[in-house]
């Protein structure tokens, strides 16, 4: 015996069901669709979110939340980070914060007060905390905010 003579497994391959064939098909008269009903009218598929008349779960849960779309997302930029990076004297501006990679992306920049700082820097950024400014002031440094 060799695999090409063995028989098929009998049920295996099933044909498609042929609908609307008439009687001889097997599948005459109502075409497997029953008698009536929604499911036996043309274009019988509903909605996925159709609960039969009951109220949707999407409109039975609660909705929450606001997305302020005025909101400003900040780069956040430590004191302790520029004094590690920075000489006394140097210029800090979003330019070279980007070259030394404290910050990634093209957001606004922020100073915070975090570490201290004992260099006297010329810091430019968007935004800096009351803090963070009275710190430079006091290391002998300057702030300056940049608008846009």
């Amino acid at each position: 015996m060799k695999i090409h003579n063995l028989p098929g497994d009998p049920g295996r391959k099933q044909g498609r069901k042929r609908l609307g064939r008439g009687h001889g098909s097997g599948h005459g008269k109502t075409a497997g669709m029953g008698h009536k009903g929604q499911q036996a009218r043309s274009g019988a598929p509903k909605a996925g979110a159709f609960e039969g008349g009951q109220m949707p779960l999407t409109r039975r849960l609660p909705k929450g939340g606001f997305k302020n779309p005025f909101r400003v997302e900040y780069e956040v930029v430590n004191l302790a980070s520029l004094e590690k990076m920075f000489e006394a004297g140097a210029t800090v501006d979003p330019e070279s914060l980007a070259k030394l990679r404290l910050v990634q992306s093209r957001k606004p920049v922020k100073i915070l007060a975090t570490g201290t700082l004992t260099k006297a820097l010329t810091i430019k950024a968007h935004k800096a905390s009351e803090a963070a400014i009275a710190r430079i002031k006091e290391s002998g440094g300057t702030f300056e905010a940049i608008n846009g």
